[in-house]
């Protein structure tokens, strides 16, 4: 077992990485030599850069992509006693941000396909307490976004859409973050583009985008026709309870020169995609992952999925042997309800039964633009000689 699982490589492969090169540290450095560290004109322009890239009217950056959720949430007026729908099959962040806000998460079951949540299961779970919809755009693939859109006008509820791994993905045509009520972007360094920590919201509606902008700035305004008094040019008043969910002039550059590259990063992400596909499509063992017809993946991540009925293991054991021969894989997600502090509010198992099935089953493998060829073929060897190895 020792010689048949010796490692693939002599270096650890990990399941994501940023890619930073010489025009980013000069980006960076320039903010370094220059008169704003924290909030400077390099925040607006990344904004602009943003919203110009998704085709949206405004974007508001954060310091990361969860209080950039939270932001969408305070925005869209959710408050104690109201439900918001979400997908289990998700980072803590998706459902966390209602907490923040005193909601109550209502988690609806994905569809087996996609592994996102299943649009026909949505209107079940909406009641006269339902105040948003968020979902998540998982791997980089876009939810149903037509479908959620129409049950949201129908209830009048708000969409937020979690695209923190879909950058540059398309739905119908149209680019993630011109569709929805409010869109969240992460850069975090595994993401398509980082700022070191950050997020963004990137909304078409006014009133949204002034709460946003002063949300994330603890609640405060200089505006003047804002103000309830005028005490001369040095006022501003806090008018709610607002966070310091500012984005720095440091993060905000090093995003600027990332967003340069973001079709080149796409394209690689994509590229490499397309290899694990031709390579695993025909293996006895391993689902592939489904793409919808009416959206573009921008390949945040690349699930497979264990049939372990052809198994001789569990996933554990697999991704287990896949870690010995340094292939660093990983799993998104553990269902968020799951979680100990979920289990203590009272949510049980079992209520999203295909998304803990899935959860059983799945592996994201290294994906990220600052891989090789040879990296990926590294992984494929790895994971074709395992499963083969397992096979009943």
């Amino acid at each position: 077992m020792q010689n048949r699982f010796s490692r693939v490589r002599s270096t650890y492969l990990p399941y994501g990485r940023q890619w930073i090169d010489e025009e980013d540290i000069a980006a960076v450095a320039d903010v370094l030599h220059g008169d704003y560290l924290t909030t400077g004109p390099y925040i607006s322009e990344f904004e602009q850069a943003v919203a110009q890239y998704v085709g949206a009217k405004y974007a508001v950056a954060f310091s990361n992509g969860t209080a950039a959720l939270h932001g969408a949430c305070f925005a869209a007026g959710i408050g104690e006693g109201d439900e918001v729908i979400t997908t289990p099959m998700t980072f803590a962040a998706s459902a966390n941000c209602v907490l923040y806000q005193g909601g109550t998460p209502i988690f609806v079951d994905i569809d087996a396909r996609t592994y996102n949540i299943d649009p026909e299961k949505i209107e079940g779970k909406i009641t006269n307490k339902t105040k948003a919809i968020i979902p998540v755009d998982l791997t980089g693939q876009p939810a149903e976004l037509d479908c959620i859109s129409e049950i949201a006008k129908q209830y009048n509820l708000v969409v937020i859409e979690d695209a923190a791994h879909a950058l540059g993905a398309t739905y119908k045509g149209k680019k993630v973050g011109s569709i929805s009520d409010m869109t969240m972007f992460s850069f975090h360094p595994v993401k398509h583009i980082t700022s070191g920590e950050g997020g963004i919201i990137t909304v078409n509606n006014e009133e949204y985008y002034e709460k946003l902008l002063q949300f994330r700035s603890h609640g405060i305004t200089r505006e003047q026709n804002k103000l309830k008094e005028y005490h001369g040019p040095w006022y501003y008043e806090m008018q709610f309870l607002g966070y310091n969910y500012r984005m720095t002039d440091i993060q905000a550059a090093l995003g600027i020169s990332q967003l340069k590259k973001i079709d080149k990063f796409i394209e690689l992400r994509r590229k490499y995609a397309a290899m694990y596909n031709k390579a695993f499509q025909a293996m006895d063992g391993v689902i592939i992952p489904f793409q919808h017809e009416d959206g573009e993946s921008s390949w945040h991540l690349y699930i497979i999925r264990l049939n372990l009925e052809k198994l001789t293991v569990s996933r554990r054991e697999i991704f287990e042997v896949l870690q010995q021969q340094n292939i660093g894989v990983n799993v998104h997600y553990i269902p968020v309800y799951l979680q100990p502090y979920y289990q203590q509010l009272g949510y049980q198992k079992r209520i999203c039964p295909k998304g803990e099935q899935l959860y059983e089953e799945m592996i994201t493998l290294p994906l990220f633009p600052a891989m090789s060829e040879e990296d990926v073929n590294d992984v494929i060897k790895a994971v074709k000689r395992t499963i083969d190895y397992y096979k009943r």
